[in-house]
């Protein structure tokens, strides 16, 4: 059966209008109030480690929690909904459910995340993560789509994981790294595969600290797109910071748009690390180079503890920084990323509402 083109179908929205992204998954579940029991669920209840800051499992445990976090975003007003797989590879998940070394006087290495890569119960647990997290977006993208009349689309989310390719964690061997490139690529290759098993229309390689991690899931997804014969749209967005770096690689904004327009995105875009106000520079840098769409899903403002959401902004205030974002033509696509409730994600679909999309340059 030939596979619908969602390239050009999104390309085409995309020139006519600023689609919404999503807010954060993290944020959204810290609001209903779950415990410890409940994120173990009686599968996981005998787990040696603590869960509950395990969000990807919750598409296993609580999956009526995170399918009315993937309705309530959709009804805000959402285009498109990543999936709830930040963290759904065997490298991330070992964080979880395997004794760290480290505790013992020893310490992880490519040895040790050869052992990961090849743990039948951590494959087995991303599959499965990847794949039912990508269905339960796509049930809401679908429903929501139904009720609405206007298509909604589901991003398979790719996240940075919790080792470098990059540094080096011994300051006496900088030369050392503690995973290869050829273990992490293939701890994404399985998560890409169960994500369009899952059935998502978008891969999103996202929060990019290290630029070498996601130049692993970038030729993760080519591999698996050239050995399925499948193409699907990418979205790839990177992490910086005040200095518009990338947090372990320093590789500022254009050198990051340089590294990364051979995979021909739909879109590029920058993502968490900072509030609006003090992404805006680094997005006009990238706006003014990127030969693509733009995206930009920033926090909402800076960590404070005593705020709801744990940071600064409400939902007003992002409806008028990204709203000005738009009227300067900067943006593509919209969105939230820490801190960004559904309540702040349907104030920003109302502050890019009717605001002319960004015009891609036209490359000879």
């Amino acid at each position: 059966m030939p596979q619908p083109d969602f390239t050009t179908e999104l390309q085409k929205a995309l020139s006519e209008r600023i689609l919404v992204l999503d807010g954060a998954m993290g944020t959204t579940i810290r609001t209903y109030g779950l415990n410890e029991t409940d994120a173990r669920g009686s599968r996981f209840a005998d787990s040696s480690k603590d869960l509950l800051n395990n969000g990807d499992i919750l598409s296993i445990t609580r999956p009526e929690v995170i399918g009315d976090i993937h309705k309530r975003f959709y009804e805000a007003g959402s285009d498109i909904c990543e999936t709830n797989t930040f963290s759904a590879t065997g490298i991330a998940q070992s964080e979880f459910f395997v004794e760290d070394p480290r505790e013992h006087g020893g310490r992880k290495d490519p040895e040790f995340f050869q052992k990961i890569i090849e743990n039948p119960f951590l494959n087995e647990l991303a599959w499965e993560m990847n794949v039912e997290s990508s269905r339960l977006c796509r049930k809401w993208a679908d429903n929501i789509g139904s009720d609405t009349g206007r298509k909604r689309y589901v991003a398979g989310a790719i996240g940075p994981l919790t080792v470098s390719l990059t540094n080096s964690p011994d300051p006496e061997d900088p030369g050392f790294r503690v995973v290869t490139f050829d273990q992490v690529l293939e701890a994404y290759k399985h998560q890409v595969r169960a994500l369009i098993e899952g059935g998502c229309d978008i891969l999103m390689i996202e929060t990019i600290f290290d630029s070498l991690n996601a130049k692993a899931a970038a030729v993760a997804v080519q591999e698996v797109f050239d050995e399925s014969q499948l193409r699907l749209p990418l979205i790839i967005s990177a992490a910086v910071g005040l200095g518009g770096e990338t947090m372990i690689s320093a590789q500022k904004v254009e050198a990051f748009w340089n590294a990364f327009a051979h995979t021909r995105p739909l879109a590029i875009g920058l993502n968490c690390s900072l509030g609006p106000d003090l992404m805006r520079p680094h997005l006009e840098e990238l706006s003014g180079c990127a030969c693509t769409c733009v995206s930009c899903y920033p926090n909402a403002g800076l960590p404070n503890p005593l705020a709801p959401t744990g940071f600064d902004l409400e939902p007003h205030h992002m409806e008028k920084l990204m709203a000005d974002f738009a009227e300067a033509g900067l943006l593509n696509l919209a969105g939230g990323c820490c801190g960004n409730t559904p309540e702040h994600v349907a104030a920003i679909a109302k502050g890019v509402a009717g605001r002319k999309p960004r015009e891609v340059p036209v490359v000879g």
